[in-house]
């Protein structure tokens, strides 16, 4: 090796690149340049070196039958006699990579792989055969593993899910897959990918370069199909013919929006409701299919006919997405045997995108047929009030108590009155027509009223029974006289009573009432009073007053003598 001019010639172990015959055309010879570093410009001093290898490259993969060059180290000591002798130490160096001590030719013994270990560092030294002096200080200086295109793209977390909404517009982002290349991307094209679809490009695309997604077609209806299973590519060589390539499968959901309105599958229905169904409890149950899923599906129920609905009611069970129909009246076979009830359902949640598909409800009839059932007499009155006069001789007329069959068979009703405690009754009734008597003459001061329950049963079906409340009221006549309360008939005053002073109140009283148990107060002809006593009658009230009227000496009243009391005989 030359040195420049004006520097003084050294020897120098100058590692020489020689290209493999099996490398690429692209793959560019390397030369090692030497550069040294002038400290002492001074010609008594030998200048200090410093040496900067360039790296040597190897191809990975090596198949061919004889090691692979990978270059050459040479000294410009070397004098080509054979007196020095090259030594190789570092990654590799003796198993992987052999020096030959004499040429300085290097090669490598095994086939490498550049994803395993990229590179090695290496160091040599040239040193005389014959004294084992250093001829040249160790350098460092590294081999490279040139890439060859030898691994696929792949998918490591594939296979991947994905959802869209249906009915999306063309070009909506669906997901974005990644390849990984385990090849150099820095060198060539080995590690460029390009993308594409192999599976589902009906449906979606791929954008080459970024692996993203997108959905193809417009109007994808969840409801005629909700999955796809595309298949993405990823090749290297930038697609290029003879690269290499791996595939995933990108598994696409479409998620429902409310495209759908709610559907009857009849547009007529009909429904059997006995009468006696009871208000307030459910008769019948109708639904209305929607393709849609989850709060899109969702809806509600109405009676939009106001006739039925003063009868019927529908409430929504949110659960079942079923309209509940119950009574809100009871029914009645006989007054009308049919009705119908306009049904709508209608969506709770609507979007007004999909708007210009129509209206997000339906409507539907539901004949409800009304079931004849045997009911039991039903009495003109929900209750009966009558009267009669007391002391009224045994087996008079006090009323009548009328009931029906309400049936269409019209069966003839028997009446009984019902005594569980078996009482004495003083009352019988009508077996055919209801009338009430009495058994034994009513005394209004003993029982002024009375309760009784007539019961009514079809002579066709005597299970049907129903009952009534009678209450019977005793009415007053004039059948007791008034008698003084108390049985004392002697009225004492002592004889130090004032002029009008008050000396007795009589009381009395009648049974009877009201205008029949008025009574006044007076004194029989026959039992006149001394002149000097008075009697007042208050005005038919149930008292009256005794009173003094004068004091004359001892002529008033009669005297004993022993308690100077005296006695008046009034009745």
């Amino acid at each position: 090796m030359r040195a420049p001019a004006g520097v003084a010639a050294v020897s120098c172990l100058c590692p020489l690149v020689i290209p493999n015959a099996n490398s690429r055309t692209s793959f560019r010879q390397q030369r090692n340049q030497t550069k040294f570093l002038d400290t002492d410009k001074d010609s008594h001093h030998r200048p200090k070196r410093g040496w900067i290898w360039n790296q040597f490259f190897v191809l990975e993969e090596h198949i061919g039958p004889e090691h692979q060059y990978v270059g050459k180290l040479h000294s410009n000591s070397d004098k080509g006699d054979g007196s020095v002798r090259y030594i190789l130490s570092g990654d590799g160096a003796g198993s992987i990579f052999k020096i030959d001590e004499t040429t300085g030719d290097i090669h490598a013994t095994k086939s490498l792989d550049r994803e395993t270990k990229s590179q090695y560092v290496l160091h040599a030294r040239a040193i005389d055969r014959q004294t084992n002096r250093s001829l040249e200080a160790e350098s460092e200086f590294i081999i490279k593993v040139q890439d060859v295109n030898d691994n696929a793209p792949t998918f490591p977390d594939g296979p991947f899910f994905a959802t869209v909404p249906e009915m999306s517009d063309i070009g909506t982002s669906v997901f974005q897959v990644t390849a990984s290349d385990a090849d150099d991307p820095t060198y060539g094209n080995s590690a460029k990918i390009v993308y594409s679809i192999l599976e589902g490009q009906s449906y979606f695309s791929v954008d080459p370069k970024t692996g993203t997604i997108r959905t193809a077609m417009s109007n994808m209806d969840r409801e005629t199909r909700d999955h796809y299973a595309v298949v993405i590519q990823a090749k290297d060589m930038a697609g290029s013919v003879g690269g290499l390539s791996g595939s995933t499968t990108v598994n696409i959901t479409l998620t429902d929006v409310n495209d759908n309105p709610p559907k009857f599958p009849q547009k007529s229905y009909q429904l059997y409701v006995p009468e006696l169904a009871p208000v307030g409890k459910a008769v019948g149950r109708i639904r209305a299919a929607d393709e849609d899923e989850g709060e899109n599906a969702d809806m509600t129920y109405s009676i939009t006919n106001a006739d039925a609905a003063a009868i019927f009611t529908i409430m929504t069970d949110a659960d079942h997405r079923e309209g509940i129909i119950s009574l809100k009246q009871p029914l009645n076979y006989e007054k009308r045997k049919v009705h119908t009830l306009n049904i709508e359902g209608s969506n709770t949640h609507s979007d007004p995108r999909f708007f210009h598909l129509g209206p997000f409800k339906d409507s539907t009839s539901l004949r409800v047929i009304v079931g004849d059932v045997d009911e039991p007499p039903v009495f003109s009155m929900d209750y009966y009030i009558m009267d009669l006069y007391e002391n009224s001789p045994a087996g008079t007329q006090v009323g009548t108590v009328t009931a029906m069959d309400p049936d269409s068979t019209n069966s003839a009703v028997r009446y009984f009155i019902e005594n569980e405690e078996e009482k004495p009754l003083y009352f019988t009734v009508g077996v055919n027509n209801g009338i009430i008597r009495t058994t034994q003459a009513l005394d209004r001061e003993e029982t002024a009223w009375h309760n009784i329950t007539v019961m009514a049963a079809e002579v066709d079906n005597p299970r049907m029974v129903s009952h009534v409340p009678v209450t019977i009221q005793v009415l007053d006549v004039n059948d007791n006289t008034p008698s003084i309360s108390g049985g004392n008939n002697v009225i004492t005053v002592c004889e130090s009573t004032k002029t009008g002073q008050v000396i007795q109140n009589i009381r009395a009283a009648d049974l009877d009432n009201f205008a029949n148990g008025k009574f006044s107060f007076y004194v029989p002809a026959e039992h006149q009073v001394n002149a000097n006593f008075t009697m007042k009658d208050n005005g038919g009230k149930t008292s009256t007053d005794i009173q003094t009227v004068a004091r004359n000496g001892n002529g008033i009243l009669w005297f004993s003598t022993l308690i100077l009391k005296c006695y008046l005989i009034f009745i």
